[in-house]
């Protein structure tokens, strides 16, 4: 199966299975792959998203350098040149964000390239505009101006809410937050969600039932409930 089909795939699971999905692959990422609390959906539509993350970070504070002016044009070029969907994934490194980044016109820039949404520890405007237009707006803040927005760097590792993201990560995102891990994980993330699913309907199943008939089932019939999923995850891979 292609990246793209993957990446379709990928986004019919919602961030939490992808995190739980990852732990099945490797039990580290229980410490890391995923971004602290902060990331909020601002705008765009209120499903997951996914896409190949080209990197950026900016700053509002001075007025950009003709070199700095330059590398906005580059980081469109790099967003233009990648075949799959991307998300952009933008860091503000000033102390205090003053200048939005974001809002119409870049969305518009950004979605005619081919990118579907940005990850973007700073701030976003101009939400019922790129609401409509369905590109997903994931910020730390909502800002009224862009001030001296510049592009500072691009396509270079960027720490986002503890989260390294290097160019060409995964990144998967929704209103929970955003996950992220390297490409060459992507089927066996999607096989371990797939696995997940099942698992976890030996549990979630009977309990629904007993849900809809008003009954509350007996501690050792969850006892038992939850070893059967918990002993379908530990299969996984073997």
């Amino acid at each position: 199966m292609d990246i793209k089909s993957l990446l379709d795939e990928l986004d019919c699971f919602d961030a939490p299975t992808v995190c739980n999905g990852l732990e099945l692959i490797d039990n580290s990422y229980r410490r890391n792959g995923y971004g602290l609390p902060g990331m909020v959906l601002r705008a765009g539509k209120d499903k997951p998203v996914s896409g190949v993350a080209i990197t950026a970070t900016i700053s509002a504070v001075k007025p950009p350098t003709a070199e700095q002016a330059e590398l906005r044009n580059k980081l469109y070029a790099a967003t233009g040149e990648t075949e799959l969907p991307s998300i952009i994934c933008m860091k503000d490194i000033d102390t205090v964000h003053r200048g939005s980044f974001w809002g119409e016109m870049q969305a518009s820039i950004f979605t005619s390239l081919g990118a579907v949404g940005t990850i973007n520890e700073g701030g976003v405007r101009d939400l019922d505009c790129c609401d409509s237009l369905g590109f997903s707006f994931f910020s730390t803040e909502i800002l009224v101006s862009h001030a001296n927005v510049h592009v500072e760097s691009i396509q270079e590792p960027v720490e986002i809410l503890g989260q390294i993201i290097s160019p060409g990560d995964i990144v998967h995102a929704d209103k929970h937050g955003f996950v992220v891990f390297p490409m060459n994980l992507l089927e066996q993330v999607i096989a371990a969600c797939r696995h997940l699913e099942k698992a976890e309907s030996y549990l979630i199943q009977p309990c629904r039932e007993a849900i809809k008939h008003g009954r509350k089932p007996s501690i050792d019939e969850i006892i038992a409930w939850n070893r059967k999923t918990n002993e379908s995850k530990a299969a996984f891979g073997k």
